[in-house]
């Protein structure tokens, strides 16, 4: 057993826990936050995706204890008391989302990219602030699957939250 402090959704919890607690268990067993979802528990959908002190990671493979003094946002905390999140308004907007159980994670996984910055593998120029085009998008969010497919639409809402015109042409298209 260990002792643990942690701030989730800037509420601090003090807990006793296994050592061998996920992340992802202490959300949603201990803290009743089903928001992230376990999908594959191997660390390769994405679906369990929260910020760690602003940084997005799969809960599934952190485990708890790895959190002591640490910020936790999951979907539950990223709305403010006035409304949502920009990212969340902009994945209601273009229907960035079918069967939802991916968008938790993909919406935590937004808000970390988004923050991010940096040159990504693909990013041709290292010299300059790459471009958030839709090509750099999928790269950023290479770690996060949608079963249903709603890519193109993912990216259009991200292109939204980050300010970059959605590819109108290209959304048109598939629905």
């Amino acid at each position: 057993m260990a002792f643990l402090t942690v701030q989730v959704n800037d509420v601090e919890h003090h807990l006793d826990l296994d050592t061998r607690t996920s992340l992802l268990d202490l959300l949603r067993e201990r803290l009743r936050l089903t928001g992230s979802k376990k999908g594959c528990d191997h660390g390769q959908c994405g679906s369990c995706t929260v910020l760690v002190d602003g940084r997005r990671v799969n809960s599934c493979l952190l485990l708890a204890v790895a959190c002591d003094g640490s910020q936790v946002t999951t979907v539950e905390g990223l709305a403010g008391g006035d409304g949502l999140h920009p990212v969340q308004e902009a994945f209601i907007e273009q229907d960035a989302f079918q069967c939802g159980y991916c968008t938790p994670g993909q919406l935590c996984s937004v808000v970390g990219m988004l923050d991010e910055g940096g040159p990504s593998a693909i990013t041709e120029d290292l010299s300059t602030e790459p471009v958030l085009d839709a090509a750099e998008i999928r790269e950023r969010m290479s770690g996060n699957l949608c079963r249903c497919g709603a890519y193109v639409n993912i990216v259009a809402a991200i292109e939204q939250a980050a300010g970059v015109a959605a590819p109108v042409a290209q959304a048109e298209a598939v629905r």
